[in-house]
Order: structure tokens, then C-alpha cells, then sequence
């Protein structure tokens, strides 16, 4: 997989799951060569609705799989995400006030600053194709808080064309505080049995496909374990006979 030193890498394999918080059964895998969960989001959960066979389906993630354009694909797959946002901002970093500290009123389409000015929506820009609103005010220069604010002429919020889906998705977050507690209890525990089984080198193949092949085992055999101590031997052999 690539690192972020250009032109080098490592020889790894990104392995995905998604696990059923009931009863931590794995109901969908996938191996990758690609070092990032960027772009790993909508696939797995569509994956894990089908598996399930349910007409909606509730995904917990962790911040690694935060992309505002796999959040909107998961919406027409009838999958709701619950993914925090990452905690970068480069304004909050050198102690000024981020995004986060402006406040989106949406049925008039303005930004509300921590100095209490609105900031309206002067155009919008494309940006690697990306549609997104800009915002700003003309009271910036004459703002107490503007040395805590930007060190530009005046403090720009840009607003993706989707961004209401990302508010939704916070929202939901901010009501279900325990989500990220049930997703590493979820998970982190299975990963955590696999590689105890597997061992420190973890793969015994090499090149995707053999990979893709041995990790397909190991799910099998972590899946009719945990169904063993779910249902019991004999009720499993029962099942596999009807």
C-alpha cells in the first residue's frame, strides 16, 4: 500500500469488515490495497445490506471514513451513517475560532459568528469539483474578535452544496452519544480476535487475490465460532442440515 512518502509503500493489505452489533457476527469483508477508508464507506455498508437482507440499515464508523461525498451516497442505498467528523482545522490549531464555532441558520441561508455578526452568501465556487457556497461579511476589519478569528481581510466559511446532510448526520451523533463507544465494542473486538488467531505476521499469502482467499477463511471460521457460542453445536449442525 502506499504511505504518505511519495514514491514508497509498504507491503499490506487493508482489510474491511462490517460486523452486526448484536451479536458481532462478520456479514461483510473486503480486502484492499488501498491504505486509505476514505472511499470505503458507502461500498461496505451497501455490502452489509444486502448480506442482512434489511430494507434500512444503521452504520456506525470511525473518523477515518469521513468523506462528504460517501456520506451523500449513503442516503439512496437506505443507509443512515453515523461518522464523526476528523478533528482537523488548521484556524483551531493556532488557537482561532474554526467552522465549528459559526453557526448555520438555515432558513436564511447566513452564518451567525461567535461576535454575533451574519455572514451572507456571497458566490459559489467550484473546487475539484465541488460545489460550495462562500460566506463572509464586510464588519470583519472592525470586529474585538477578528485577531481570534482570521488574519485575512475578512473570515470566508465555505459550505458544500450538500452540507445539510453532513448537519443531519451530526445531529443524529449528537443524540446518540454512545455510538462510537457501541462501533469499538462492535469491531475492535473482532479485529482483535482475528489477528490473536492469526498471529504477529498476521498473512501467510502474498498478492491481493490469495489474500482476498485467506482472509475469506478466516471469517468462516470466526463466524461458526461465534454462532457455536451463540446457538450451540448441535442447533448449528441442525440449521446446516435444513
Amino acid at each position: 500500500m502506499a504511505t504518505n512518502a511519495k514514491g514508497t509503500g509498504m507491503v499490506g493489505y487493508n482489510v474491511q469488515t462490517a460486523v452486526d452489533a448484536e451479536h458481532h457476527l462478520i456479514v461483510a469483508h473486503e480486502v484492499t490495497n488501498i491504505g486509505s477508508d476514505r472511499a470505503q464507506l458507502s461500498r461496505m455498508a451497501g455490502h452489509a445490506k444486502t448480506a442482512m437482507g434489511a430494507e434500512a440499515l444503521g452504520v456506525l464508523a470511525d473518523r477515518g471514513y469521513f468523506k462528504n461525498e460517501e456520506i451523500l451516497a449513503c442516503e439512496p442505498l437506505g443507509v443512515t451513517p453515523y461518522v464523526p467528523k476528523p478533528l482537523t482545522s488548521g484556524p483551531k490549531s493556532k488557537g482561532r475560532f474554526g467552522k465549528q464555532d459559526f453557526i448555520y441558520v438555515a432558513e436564511d441561508d447566513v452564518y451567525r459568528c461567535p461576535a454575533g455578526e451574519v455572514l451572507t452568501r456571497r458566490f459559489t465556487a467550484n473546487e475539484d469539483g465541488t460545489k460550495l457556497h462562500v460566506y463572509w461579511t464586510k464588519n470583519c476589519p472592525d470586529c474585538p474578535l477578528k485577531a481570534r478569528c482570521t488574519t485575512s481581510k475578512e473570515r470566508r466559511i465555505k459550505r458544500w452544496e450538500h452540507e445539510a446532510v453532513i448537519d443531519a448526520m451530526q445531529a443524529r451523533l449528537d443524540r446518540t452519544p454512545g455510538a462510537m463507544i457501541v462501533r469499538r465494542a462492535t469491531v475492535e473486538h473482532t479485529f482483535g480476535t482475528l489477528k490473536a488467531w492469526m498471529g504477529a505476521s498476521h498473512f501467510r499469502t502474498r498478492t491481493l487475490e490469495k489474500v482476498k482467499t485467506e482472509m475469506s477463511l478466516h471469517v468462516l471460521a470466526y463466524n461458526l465460532k461465534r454462532v457455536i457460542a451463540i446457538l450451540g453445536a448441535q442447533p448449528l449442525m441442525e440449521a446446516m442440515r435444513a
